[in-house]
């Protein structure tokens, strides 16, 4: 399960998500070009609602990940340290030493770092997939057609997880299999985005409350 950082701030709790009515449709939709990227959001006054922060917490993907880890840091060892060259065809020390740094320590802090952002504020939702995104990706209320929490299938529809491009539309998942399917107009198309959840239910109840201010 992913690591999940909310604040929320509704009026009241719900007893029962299940019960609201998805999709929802958005009041005065217009034609705008968005998403719309935000520059420094921290100048922006408006207010966050709701905040979800996911990262990488599936036990496979960082098992995945150690295997180039364990490998640069014992073949360093062996090396660098006992003095066994490491293989039948040993690199240089130097060369050993940069694989260490780069696949035994810079390769898994960046893939630590890897995280989903989604805010909802009083003027739109921001999603940031941090550190491929430089800053938030803004999606106006006005441009939003229709929303709907939903569960889907990640590679099936998408590809997978991170950012993906399929034929359903675009996504930004972290893990799982649910979240909140974002369909808005961008001049005079419709697109669709799929923005990954552990709580889409909660995402979804946001928006509703937050299109209605």
């Amino acid at each position: 399960m992913a690591f999940v950082d909310r604040k929320l701030n509704y009026p009241t709790k719900m007893s029962n998500p299940k019960q609201m009515n998805y999709p929802t449709k958005m009041n005065n939709p217009k034609q705008t070009n968005y998403p719309a990227k935000m520059n420094n959001p921290k100048q922006t006054n408006s207010q966050v609602l709701f905040r979800e922060v996911q990262k990488i917490s599936q036990i496979w993907v960082w098992l995945i990940i150690a295997i180039p880890v364990v490998f640069s840091w014992y073949g360093a060892y062996q090396q660098l340290l006992l003095g066994k060259p490491f293989g039948n065809n040993p690199a240089p020390d130097w060369m050993m030493f940069l694989l260490l740094l780069v696949f035994g320590v810079l390769f898994p802090v960046f893939f630590y770092y890897i995280k989903l952002v989604t805010e909802v504020r009083n003027d739109g939702i921001y999603v940031r997939f941090y550190p491929f995104h430089r800053s938030f990706k803004r999606f106006p209320f006005e441009s939003i057609q229709n929303y709907k929490a939903l569960t889907y299938n990640p590679i099936r529809d998408y590809g997978g997880w991170g950012i993906r491009y399929g034929l359903k539309g675009n996504a930004y998942n972290m893990a799982g299999n649910r979240g909140v399917l974002l369909e808005f107009t961008d001049g005079n198309k419709m697109k669709k985005l799929m923005i990954g959840s552990q709580i889409p239910e909660k995402l979804a109840e946001a928006i509703r409350k937050a299109n209605e201010k």
